[in-house]
């Protein structure tokens, strides 16, 4: 078995949450949320700013970890056992642009309801209702409670 470490990034800007649209050599993948492997000499912070800046063209600020989720799938030659470490991310503007070398057709962000249906994997929507629910009790901080 293989072990293999990304970061990823929940993007949020005016209450949507930024998705990807991947569609690999015309097999669908479906609507995921950035993420990526780690370079030599990165934190796991800088790994999902730079993840969130190469695979959607979106300039944003890490708000907090959230969590990791793990899974497993069948590689070349054997089993990898993926770790994601995800962070809250804020957005400065909707501006997104796909990474097209990283079979990426589409970008946009998403009210919750549509983000939380459109995402493929089910690790995935767990790790955006975390995020919600974090940034949810970040802003009735902010706001005194109100």
């Amino acid at each position: 078995m293989i072990q293999a470490l990304s970061c990823g990034g929940v993007v949020i800007h005016r209450d949507k949450i930024l998705l990807l649209y991947k569609n690999q050599c015309g097999k669908y993948i479906g609507w995921v949320l950035p993420k990526g492997t780690l370079e030599p000499g990165e934190s796991h912070k800088q790994t999902a700013w730079r993840e969130v800046r190469e695979e959607a063209g979106v300039n944003a600020r890490i708000v907090k970890y959230i969590g990791k989720t793990r899974y497993s799938f069948k590689g070349a030659s054997d089993v990898v056992d993926k770790t994601v470490h995800w962070y809250l991310m804020r957005a400065m503007s909707f501006h997104c642009q796909p990474q097209a070398e990283e079979y990426f057709a589409d970008a946009g962000f998403y009210k919750r309801h549509e983000a939380i249906h459109l995402l493929k994997f089910s690790d995935e929507r767990q790790i955006l209702s975390r995020a919600l629910a974090v940034y949810d009790s970040l802003r009735e901080a902010r706001s005194g409670g109100r």
